[in-house]
C-alpha cells in the first residue's frame, strides 16, 4: 500500500512537472493591485490558455528578467503605465535585452505615461504622444462620454488587414480612451495595428489648440506592433482601459453614426492579439530540406551546369498548440550566386514544397534559398550552399549540329588535298621526241 502511495505522488510530480515547463511563463507589472481585479477576465482568459502569470509591481525589489545567463520568463506584460523608475534590476536597456533575446513583450499605456514605457516605444520605433495628452474625436465618440470626447468608438475597418493578428473579426466596435502613439515611417518592422478615424487628433483635452498636434488623422494609433528581424514581438497598447472588465462587457453607441452593438469587441481584438504577440500563432518553421538529381536519392559532393535537379522544403506552422503543414501558395525558392540567377515559386502537397529546374550554364559557388515573408508570420529563411562545376572534358559533345558546315569544309578540304596529291604524283605528261 505504501509503494503505491509513492508511486501515485512520484506520478503527480511528474505531471505536475511536465504541466509547469509546458506552461508560458508570463511577468505581468502592474501599477497597483487593483489592476488584477479591474481586469480580471483578461487574466482568466490567458490562464485558460496555459499562460503561467506572475504578478509583481513595477517598482518591486526583486525584479528580474534573467538569472545565471538565462531568462526567467518568455512573455512580459507590462500594464504599469505610469511607473518612473522599474524596480530590482529591470530597466528599459534590460527589457530591450530581453527582446533581443527572443522575449515577447505587450505593453498597455494611458494618459498618465512615465518615461520608462516612452523609451522602451521609442527603441522600438513608436512614440507616445506627451504626458496628460488623450486622443480625442468629436465625431466618433461613445454616447456615454463625459464632454471630452476621449471615450472614441474605433471600427473594424480601420484594423490592419490581416486576420493571422486580428482574427476575423464581424463588423465589430471598440471602446478605446487613452493616448496616441505614432510610428516611425522609416521603420519597415513597425506595423500600424488599429488606426484612429480622420477626425481623431492627440491633444490634451482641457489645453486650448497653440500648435500643431502630434498625431491627427489615421497617423494616430491606437496599437501598433513590431516583429524585430529575430522574431521577437512587441505589441503597444494606448490605453490600459482596452483591457478592462469594464470595456470588454460594455455596449458601444457611436453618437455620430448612430451605430450601437451590445457589446463591445475589445475582448476578442485582446486576445487575437495577444495569441499573436506571445507566439501562439504564426510560427514557422523549416522541417527539412533535400535536394539531388533527378533520378537520384542524394545530393552529389557538387553538381554540373544544365543539370536537372528536384528540391523540397517541408514547412510546418505552429496552430492549435502543435506543429502542422503549413499552407501556402506564395512561397518561392532562389537560386543565388550573389544574384538570384533562377527564382521559381514551390508547388506544395501536405507542407512539402518541390520545384524541378535546370541549373545555369555558369559554373560557382550557389545557394538554395528560401526568404518567406509575409504579414503576422514570423521570417522563415533556409540557405543550403552547393556547388556547380563546369563540363569535364568526356561531358562535352563530340559533335555540334551547329557546326556541321565547318566539319562539312574541313573533311571537303581534306578530300580535296588527297586527291590534288594523287593527281600531282601520279599525272605524267606526255615526253617531245628530241628528233623532232
Amino acid at each position: 500500500m505504501a509503494a503505491s502511495n509513492v508511486y501515485f505522488i512520484l506520478l503527480s510530480l511528474a505531471l505536475f512537472a511536465t504541466v509547469v515547463l509546458c506552461a508560458k511563463r508570463t511577468l505581468v507589472l502592474v501599477d497597483n493591485w487593483a489592476v488584477r481585479e479591474t481586469h480580471s477576465t483578461y487574466f482568466k482568459e490567458l490562464r485558460d490558455k496555459g499562460f503561467d502569470l506572475t504578478f509583481k509591481t513595477a517598482d518591486d525589489s526583486t525584479l528580474a528578467l534573467v538569472k545565471y545567463g538565462e531568462f526567467l520568463y518568455d512573455n512580459l506584460i507590462l500594464f504599469s503605465p505610469s511607473v518612473e523608475d522599474f524596480g530590482g534590476s529591470l530597466s528599459v536597456s534590460e527589457i530591450i535585452s530581453f527582446i533581443d533575446g527572443g522575449g515577447n513583450v505587450l505593453v498597455a499605456a494611458d494618459s498618465n505615461i512615465g518615461d520608462p514605457i516612452r523609451d522602451l516605444a521609442s527603441e522600438c520605433g513608436v512614440e507616445f504622444d506627451e504626458e496628460k495628452t488623450a486622443l480625442i474625436d468629436h465625431f466618433n465618440f461613445d454616447v456615454s462620454d463625459t464632454g471630452k470626447h476621449t471615450l472614441l468608438v474605433a471600427d473594424s475597418k480601420n484594423l490592419v488587414n490581416a486576420p493571422l493578428i486580428v482574427g476575423t473579426p464581424a463588423s465589430s466596435q471598440y471602446l478605446y480612451r487613452g493616448i496616441g502613439l505614432s510610428a516611425d515611417p522609416n521603420n519597415p518592422l513597425v506595423l500600424s495595428v488599429l488606426h484612429a478615424a480622420s477626425t481623431a487628433y492627440s491633444f490634451a483635452p482641457d489645453t486650448k489648440i497653440t500648435e500643431y498636434p502630434h498625431a491627427v488623422g489615421t497617423n494616430a494609433l491606437l496599437i501598433a506592433a513590431l516583429q524585430a528581424r529575430n522574431n521577437a514581438r512587441v505589441i503597444f497598447f494606448g490605453s490600459l482601459e482596452f483591457f478592462s472588465d469594464e470595456f470588454f462587457t460594455s455596449s458601444v453607441h457611436n453618437a455620430q453614426t448612430g451605430i450601437k452593438t451590445d457589446r463591445s469587441g475589445n475582448q476578442e481584438l485582446a486576445v487575437h492579439l495577444t495569441e499573436w504577440v506571445f507566439k501562439e500563432k504564426g510560427m514557422l518553421r523549416v522541417a527539412g530540406v533535400e535536394h539531388h538529381r533527378v533520378g537520384e536519392k542524394h545530393p552529389p559532393a557538387a553538381y554540373t551546369v544544365l543539370d536537372d535537379v528536384e528540391y523540397s522544403i517541408n514547412i510546418e506552422e505552429y496552430k492549435g498548440g502543435k506543429w502542422v503543414p503549413f499552407v501556402a501558395n506564395d512561397v518561392q525558392l532562389e537560386f543565388v550566386r550573389i544574384d538570384p540567377f533562377v527564382r521559381k515559386t514551390l508547388s506544395s502537397k501536405d507542407g512539402k514544397f518541390f520545384i524541378r529546374f535546370i541549373l545555369p550554364d555558369v559554373y560557382g559557388v550557389y545557394k538554395f534559398q528560401v526568404d518567406h515573408l509575409r504579414i503576422g508570420y514570423t521570417h522563415l529563411f533556409s540557405s543550403t550552399q552547393v556547388s556547380v562545376r563546369p563540363l569535364q572534358h568526356t561531358q562535352y559533345e563530340r559533335f555540334i549540329w551547329s557546326a556541321y558546315p565547318y566539319y562539312t569544309s574541313a573533311f571537303s578540304m581534306m578530300v580535296g588535298v588527297v586527291i590534288f596529291s594523287f593527281i600531282f604524283l601520279h599525272f605524267k605528261e606526255d615526253s617531245k621526241d628530241k628528233t623532232e
